[in-house]
């Protein structure tokens, strides 16, 4: 959405100039962006720190001490807690939404709800993503296939992204509530 501002200044500083108007061409962005920009950065930003963290090994042993079905008790472990975090996500939006202490006049949630919203559904979405990377990571290593960098740092940007925009979406909504 975009809208234009006409701004009249005086100045009584300016005697060239003592009465001057000025255009103002302003984006109104929609809401819940900051939230999408928030989660995308925190993407980003693990994403391009995993990799380099990760870059030096063309491929990792999924299994510790190379020892064969030893992850299996890490994997059940991961996704219990990505499942955890999951939960916590979609009920804490279920809750929200449904709240009718939060509901306006018109029966919808106020517009700054948006971002904090969004940001636990990135959550969802970059947990359920990290569950199947490591699913499809196990997998292929028991077929035989090299678990690559690339897999791991998939694997790592989208688990901690999720923790990232569940923490991130928290401390929005209790910024939120207590203004």
């Amino acid at each position: 959405m975009f809208s234009f501002a006409l701004i009249k200044e005086t100045s009584p500083l300016s005697p060239v100039y003592p009465d001057r108007c000025i255009l103002i061409f302003v984006c109104h962005l929609f809401p819940g962006f900051t939230g999408l920009l928030t989660a995308a950065f925190i993407l980003i930003v693990a994403g391009a720190a995993f990799y380099f963290l990760n870059r030096s090994n063309p491929a990792y042993n999924i299994d510790p001490q190379a020892v064969p079905h030893t992850f299996e008790p890490i994997l059940a472990r991961y996704l219990r807690i990505a499942e955890f975090i999951v939960g916590l996500d979609t009920g804490s939006i279920v809750l929200i939404v449904g709240s009718s202490a939060l509901h306006g006049q018109a029966g919808h949630l106020p517009w700054v709800y948006a971002s904090p919203l969004l940001l636990l559904g990135c959550s969802v979405i970059y947990g359920v993503i990290f569950m199947t990377c490591l699913i499809m990571n196990d997998e292929n290593a028991r077929h035989g296939n090299a678990h690559t960098a690339l897999r791991y740092t998939l694997s790592e940007t989208f688990g901690f992204s999720a923790l990232g925009c569940f923490f991130a979406g928290y401390i929005f909504l209790v910024v939120l509530v207590t203004r």
